[in-house]
């Protein structure tokens, strides 16, 4: 039995909302089961196997909110051969347990330490030379990327079942993290440059850009965690704005 195309949109649609109904005992367990709701309802069409299918996806569940779509998708595809007696009921489960805790650490470091930082150090800089339609640009690309990428997450866990680890390991999304992350630093030395450059313009504001870049530059090259190198670029390109405009006899 195959889940329709019309069913899987709908688990897809719901998966977004994984993280509504999250609880200290089941964690993200009540949004997985409303996910696979509407594929279960036409995997099983007799109430008692129903009832046991959706019980299967209470245990307990954690994972990046944006990873897990591949686990969703997966856990549909093991399902189907449930329901066709190809599989054991437990498979689905298994599956969930295996891949939950690798996912949600590639999530967190490609999303939350990654994309995201880079977008923010975007909209921050963006805000400062343009304006608040920087800010309108910046969401709309990141929730753009993110959404496609989920999209494909989890129609390569539906189509590959347990080779999406493959497919997401193609991605290379810890080595895109890491750039994201040096691109994300720049980005917070720039926004700290402008800064300067608006308190007062001129060579000493250009001064001030260099000296937070390579202070980013150097401070990353030290291993320095990302966010606090990011905040300290900005924090040290806006103290030197205001001392500039100090010296220049600003207010």
């Amino acid at each position: 039995m195959k889940v329709p195309t019309a069913t899987l949109l709908r688990v897809f649609w719901r998966c977004l909302f994984l993280q509504a109904a999250w609880n200290r005992r089941g964690m993200q367990n009540l949004g997985f089961a409303y996910a696979m709701a509407p594929a279960l309802r036409r995997l099983y069409a007799e109430p008692e196997r129903r009832r046991e299918a959706l019980g299967r996806h209470l245990s307990t569940f954690n994972c990046h909110p944006y990873t897990a779509a591949a686990i969703v998708g997966g856990a549909i595809h093991h399902e189907e051969r449930v329901a066709a007696g190809q599989e054991p009921a437990t498979a689905s489960a298994e599956y969930k347990q295996v891949l939950q805790g690798p996912l949600a650490a590639v999530g967190d470091s490609f999303f939350w330490a990654g994309l995201r930082p880079f977008f923010g150090a975007l909209a921050a800089a963006g805000t400062l030379a343009w304006g608040w339609p920087a800010i309108v640009a910046a969401l709309a690309s990141y929730n753009g990327l993110q959404l496609c990428l989920r999209w494909s997450f989890f129609r390569a866990g539906y189509t590959s079942g347990d080779a999406v680890v493959e497919k997401v390991a193609a991605l290379s999304l810890p080595r895109w993290a890491s750039r994201l992350r040096d691109a994300g630093t720049v980005g917070a030395g720039l926004t700290g440059a402008l800064l300067a450059v608006r308190a007062a313009p001129g060579p000493a504001a250009g001064g001030v850009a260099l000296a937070a870049a390579l202070a980013g530059w150097w401070a990353l090259s030290r291993g320095a965690r990302l966010l606090p190198s990011a905040y300290g670029a900005m924090l040290f390109g806006a103290l030197a704005g205001f001392a500039l405009l100090h010296l220049r006899g600003g207010p």
